[in-house]
């Protein structure tokens, strides 16, 4: 196996575009994980650590820029009310050793329908932008996740920066694993509310060959919401449609039955836990409009 270790973004292109084969590494949380275990060798490795630009990041005024490579830590201390999902997510990924490590960047690459980054980045509506010697592109987020483990990337092209909209209402995440740390999800659900373009976007996790969204059950909330008016009145959302919203989204998952869970059991906790986010972010929503729970009864 041989080290390629760039000096330079430019540099880092170059290689990959030399060695279209090579896998890139920056913190190594997956990659290492499979080579330690041999269920992959490659024949080169892509070292991007030295490229101190991949783990730089800026806040515009509606999007915010992220490097590739910056740690899950920084996100958590840094983003909270620029990237609330986002930052939701970072908290649940493994160890602190590994989220000071670890980089959103790493979870496109590897594409694993469990990376615990993809239903928050689905909810806020990311995207991904990737670049080789021929030039860089955005690849929307929905388009990013073509298979099991495989993304939109052509094989001479890099992740550089996900451009993800500066949240402009509530937004949630949870997962659900046989432990509180060190855990690949069983499923994961992420919602986020954009009371801006008064729609809902949601994010589902290891319960479906790839990351995916809820798209019948957002369809579904965005009619009912706008339908009963209650982005203008704040009103409490009715159990018939958070029951209604979670049977929804519970039918979007297309699980498997393996060591971590069921089937079955994957599609009651994705509806759960869409039912209870709904209720989270709505109450939420109504605090920011300036309403009391007892006055907009």
């Amino acid at each position: 196996m041989d080290f390629l270790r760039p000096a330079s973004w430019e540099e880092a292109l170059a290689a990959k575009a030399e060695f279209p084969t090579a896998v890139p590494i920056a913190g190594g949380t997956d990659v290492m994980v499979e080579i330690n275990f041999d269920h992959r060798r490659p024949e080169y490795l892509l070292d991007l650590n030295r490229i101190g630009l991949l783990r730089e990041w800026e806040v515009g005024e509606d999007v915010v820029r992220l490097g590739a490579s910056v740690p899950y830590t920084q996100i958590m201390e840094n983003l909270r009310t620029e990237l609330p999902g986002l930052a939701l997510a970072s908290h649940t990924v493994a160890s602190p050793q590994i989220r000071n490590r670890g980089g959103v960047g790493g979870n496109l690459g590897c594409a694993s329908p469990a990376g615990d980054s993809h239903p928050a980045l689905l909810a806020a509506g990311a995207e991904v932008e990737v670049e080789s010697v021929r030039g860089s592109r955005l690849i929307p987020i929905d388009e990013f996740y073509t298979g099991v483990k495989r993304n939109a990337l052509a094989a001479d092209e890099l992740i550089k920066t996900v451009h993800v909209k500066k949240a402009d209402g509530p937004q949630q995440y949870s997962k659900v694993g046989s432990r509180n740390a060190m855990v690949i999800a069983v499923c994961a659900f992420g919602l986020a509310l954009h009371p801006q373009t008064r729609t809902v976007r949601t994010g589902i996790g290891s319960a479906a060959p790839t990351p995916i969204r809820a798209k019948v059950a957002e369809e579904f909330l965005n009619s009912a919401l706008e339908e009963g008016g209650f982005w203008e009145s704040g009103k409490v959302i009715t159990p018939s449609i958070a029951k209604q919203f979670g049977d929804l989204a519970s039918g979007a998952a297309n699980p498997i039955d393996d060591v971590r869970g069921t089937a079955k059991y994957r599609r009651h906790a994705v509806g759960i836990m869409a039912r209870r986010q709904l209720v989270w972010t709505w109450e939420q929503y109504r605090g920011t409009t300036g309403r009391s729970l007892e006055g907009a009864a």
